[in-house]
């Protein structure tokens, strides 16, 4: 007698949690693109002081929208980015999106805080 796993309640979970993930992240693009203006950077600004620069909403948006839409939230990132002009965190940001198996990590919020504390030390 062969025994069967039933994967459905797992993949409903996943999909609920990848369906509210995204809802979020529509809610923080919308109060972002309402509250956050453009940010000045200086032109050769790096990846670490672009997000030095960047509020924190911003990042824990890229994150939920990676883990909501996986790879296909990277144009929304990139144009989120740009309009923002945060430029200079497009390149990492796409890396980390089309990655397969990073969307439950919250790589762009745990660069931040490092960003963030490393700038404390200096």
């Amino acid at each position: 007698m062969e025994a069967t796993v039933d994967f459905r309640p797992f993949l409903y979970t996943v999909l609920t949690l990848m369906g509210v993930s995204f809802l979020l992240a529509m809610l923080l693009l919308g109060f972002i693109l309402w509250r956050v203006k453009r940010i000045n950077l200086s032109p050769n600004a790096t990846f670490m002081s672009a997000l030095r620069a960047t509020p924190l909403l911003v990042v824990i948006f890229l994150d939920l929208l990676d883990f909501g839409l996986d790879i296909f939230g990277a144009p929304v990132a990139w144009v989120v980015l740009s309009r923002l002009g945060l430029a200079p965190l497009r390149g990492v940001t796409m890396v980390e999106q089309l990655l397969p198996g990073t969307q439950v990590i919250p790589l762009m919020t745990l660069a931040w805080l490092v960003a963030r504390f490393s700038a404390h030390r200096q």
